[in-house]
This record gives structure tokens, C-alpha cells and sequence, in this order.
């Protein structure tokens, strides 16, 4: 399915293990977040590859606005789920109850587990070929959908460009048991809470309380207002 046959099947095993089910199993081995770091930067260096060949006509802001759609969070977990990866995804009887099997979250981590043991079993070359018979093809889709767009990274650009600094993301509330977590994030500019966001997962919640603050920052009329909407 993947179209790659691991030398050792052991490292596919680890990245398609959530940590719900090395706990509730009690079992030796690890889950896949160690491969998911590593995979997310072979993920990263391979897909800015892909753009700057693909693309020499965009900047650098271009570039980087690009990559941050298609590396991002709903992007993989779209991308798994697609391929069927997240059917495999070894999950706690609670977390698959809670629907995490579809969770963005641990679709997209599984994925990025994914690459990290394709590139550790068959080197970059390998990893490369995946990305882009796996990912490459959904570019056109993603970057036409306004659902993959990265609202933290269009905040930041739009504060700097006014000269007002970095925005600070804070989580306010975590709820519910670890299979089923829900975070509140807020997230400050100028020392004051523009946006407030709710996700399963941090970086969902981040995402959507940078959204909620770009709206409450831009102007109606503003050009940036375009494409923004609500989740």
C-alpha cells in the first residue's frame, strides 16, 4: 500500500504505534514519537526541495507560506486517511472509541512516523520517493482549499510586518481523559488576547485561535480579510 517494503518491518511496526497502546498493552517497545520528530524534519527538507525546484519563480515568503500547507497538520492527516495509513495505526481501545482514528493528530504523527522509517531504512533517496508519490500529488488540491491554510504563520507575518513582535500562544484549559483531550488556547499580541481556539490537539487549537485572532485584527475591507472564514 505504501509502495516500500521495509527491510525491517520492526520500524514500520514503531511508527504505526500510538502511545495510547503501548500503555493500556504494557509493552516493551516504544511508541512512534521519536520517528515522528525525525520523520517531520526529513518531511520538511524534502518537501522545501520539492518547492524550490518546482517553483523558481516564488520568494522566499511564497516558499515558505507553500510548505506550511502542505507539512502541515490537517494536510497529512487528510494525506493518511487518503491512503488508508490510518487504518493500520496500532490504537488503545479507548482512543479507537474516541474516534482517533481520524483524529488529525494522530493520523498526521503516524505519517511523519511513517517517513522516519523509510528514511532510516532506506535513506533519503527512498523517504524523497514516497513524499512524492504520497504527498506531492494533493499540492494542486491543498493549496487551492483555504482548510489547509497556516493561520500561525500568516498572524506572525501579518504582526511583523506592523512591527508588533511575536504572538504568544497560551493553553487556558486541557479537558477530558487523555484518549478524548479537548485544549482552549489563547493567543496574545501586544500583551492583549486576540483569538481563542478549540482543538483536540494543541496545534489545532493554536491554529484556530490564530484564525480567530486574524479576524479580529484585519479590517473588513482589508485585502487580508480575503479567504478567512469561519471553522
Amino acid at each position: 500500500m505504501l509502495g516500500y517494503r521495509f527491510n525491517s518491518p520492526a520500524l514500520l511496526v514503531e511508527a504505526l504505534t500510538h502511545r495510547s497502546y503501548v500503555r493500556v498493552e504494557n509493552l516493551e517497545g516504544r511508541s512512534n514519537e521519536r520517528l515522528e520528530y525525525l520523520g517531520d524534519s526529513v518531511l520538511g527538507v524534502l518537501i522545501a526541495e520539492h518547492l524550490f525546484k518546482s517553483y523558481p519563480d516564488y520568494n522566499e515568503g511564497d516558499l515558505t507560506k507553500t510548505k506550511a500547507m502542505l507539512v502541515n497538520e490537517i494536510t497529512l492527516s487528510m494525506v493518511g486517511r487518503t491512503s488508508g495509513l490510518n487504518g493500520f495505526i496500532f490504537l488503545s481501545e479507548d482512543e479507537e472509541l474516541a474516534g482517533g482514528r481520524d483524529r488529525h493528530s494522530i493520523v498526521s504523527d503516524a505519517l511523519e512516523a511513517v517517513i522516519g522509517a523509510i528514511f532510516l531504512d532506506g535513506g533519503l533517496e527512498r523517504a524523497r520517493e514516497f513524499i512524492h508519490r504520497i504527498i506531492v500529488p494533493h499540492a494542486d488540491a491543498v493549496l487551492s482549499d483555504s482548510r489547509y491554510r497556516n493561520y500561525k504563520g500568516e498572524l506572525l507575518e501579518y504582526l511583523q510586518a506592523r512591527g508588533q513582535g511575536t504572538p504568544y500562544y497560551e493553553v487556558l484549559a486541557e479537558n477530558g481523559p487523555d484518549h478524548a483531550k479537548e485544549f482552549k488556547v489563547g493567543v496574545f499580541t501586544d500583551g492583549t488576547m486576540t483569538g481563542v481556539g478549540l482543538g483536540p490537539s494543541k496545534k489545532d487549537a493554536e491554529q484556530k485561535a490564530a484564525a480567530n485572532s486574524l479576524r479580529s485584527l484585519v479590517g473588513p475591507d482589508s485585502p487580508e480579510k480575503e479567504g478567512l472564514k469561519e471553522d
